[in-house]
């Protein structure tokens, strides 16, 4: 668990957003970045409107983002439904297809805001983007 220093004042940081990094597709540094800033916001959305008060802490606290590496896309699928399951809002991205990718391949998927410890039971395991 972290903390944001505002001078003399920390700032307990509970909540946090996974964005998921699909690694059996080849996509430049750019495309991942857009790939990403689009689960991102996709997800901050739906966290929005499904689950305000876990986006307006997340929004107080700095908006921690962590982004993950996955095998593909039955995985991706897999920690989708996870999430879903939990009562954590994500959402997934298939690209337009206007300039790496065909259209609709699956990219990313991002997952919260939400408690940290509910988004650690699902993707606890996996390691950091590189």
């Amino acid at each position: 668990m972290g903390y944001l220093n505002y001078g003399v004042i920390l700032i307990k940081m509970d909540y946090k957003q996974i964005i998921l990094v699909r690694t059996d597709i080849k996509m430049s540094c750019g495309k991942i970045c857009a790939q990403v800033a689009h689960a991102s916001l996709g997800a901050s959305e739906k966290a929005r409107k499904e689950k305000s008060r876990w986006y307006i802490a997340w929004k107080m606290e700095g908006q921690k983002k962590v982004v993950l590496e996955t095998s593909g896309e039955d995985e991706m699928f897999d920690f989708c439904k996870h999430a879903k399951k939990g009562g954590i809002s994500s959402y997934l991205v298939n690209d337009a297809g206007l300039t790496e990718l065909s259209p609709g391949t699956l990219t990313t998927l991002g997952i919260g805001p939400a408690p940290n410890e509910l988004i650690d039971k699902i993707t606890g395991d996996l390691k950091l983007f590189r």
